[in-house]
């Protein structure tokens, strides 16, 4: 047994090993060095751009993750090891998870959306999905809403980001909507002019942009007016309420009669 050839051909696969090892050495130190470089920057972009902290955290550990696995198949190449395989595993245990959790994957995405675009934020006033509530909390799968009547519904983000979204509380003034009916007998100027006085009277209608009354209907058994005053978003319940009654208080005293149905019975001996 030539020792000498056998020592050399030893030395010559420990030489090449001990390259690709330091070689790998250096590629984990540069890569890991790199990660947190990326990383620290991605949490100050993250930082100004206001991000939900959950939203933060979670593309945080996404991106950490997948660059650490980036830089271990890099790794692994650098040794020699075949990362082919390694890399198929991945992608079929990828798509079998995908396919496990396409519901929730579904969601995911659009908590996702909700949380970067923000449709509504917590304490809106929204409507979607049938449900009319104020938003309680928003998670990467779903959205918890207060109904009106103190009721909470969970809504899955998915379905919540593909439908109809009524935010009530985005803007910072709302009109209120209102309708009465008056005897056609009655005075349509004077009318006008006693529904505008009990709107600018109150201090809680914005002069601008100013109140409407206007008259859109002749009804079967009045003439109807619309009553349109604006208001401030936090103070738009109190405006319906004091217009509505406000409405009535202010017909009785001017004499302007609200028309009913009034039904007739004739009994025969």
């Amino acid at each position: 047994m030539d020792w000498t050839k056998t020592l050399d051909q030893l030395m010559a696969i420990g030489t090449d090993y001990g390259i690709k090892i330091l070689s790998a050495l250096a590629i984990w130190i540069i890569g890991a060095w790199a990660i947190r470089k990326i990383t620290r920057l991605l949490s100050k972009a993250m930082d100004k751009s206001k991000y939900d902290e959950s939203l933060k955290r979670f593309l945080f550990n996404l991106i950490s993750w997948s660059l650490k696995i980036l830089l271990l198949i890099i790794i692994l190449s650098k040794l020699g090891i075949e990362t082919t395989s390694f890399a198929a595993i991945l992608a079929a245990a990828g798509l079998a998870v995908g396919m496990a959790l396409q519901g929730s994957l579904s969601n995911f995405a659009g908590g996702v959306l909700i949380l970067i675009f923000k449709p509504f934020k917590i304490g809106d006033l929204i409507e979607a999905q049938g449900v009319l509530g104020t938003v309680k909390d928003i998670d990467i799968l779903t959205t918890k809403i207060n109904t009106l009547d103190n009721k909470e519904v969970i809504l899955p983000n998915g379905t919540l980001s593909n439908g109809i979204i009524t935010n009530y509380t985005s803007e910072q003034i709302r009109r209120v909507d209102l309708s009465v009916g008056v005897s056609y007998d009655a005075d349509l100027k004077q009318t006008k002019e006693v529904l505008l006085k009990m709107l600018e009277n109150n201090p809680k209608v914005l002069e601008y942009p100013a109140p409407e009354v206007e008259v859109f209907e002749l009804g079967e058994y009045s003439v109807n007016f619309i009553v349109r005053p604006w208001c401030k978003t936090e103070d738009y319940w109190d405006v319906y309420f004091q217009t509505v009654e406000g409405i009535k208080r202010s017909l009785d005293r001017a004499g302007i009669e609200i028309p009913y149905p009034i039904s007739v019975e004739i009994q025969r001996d």
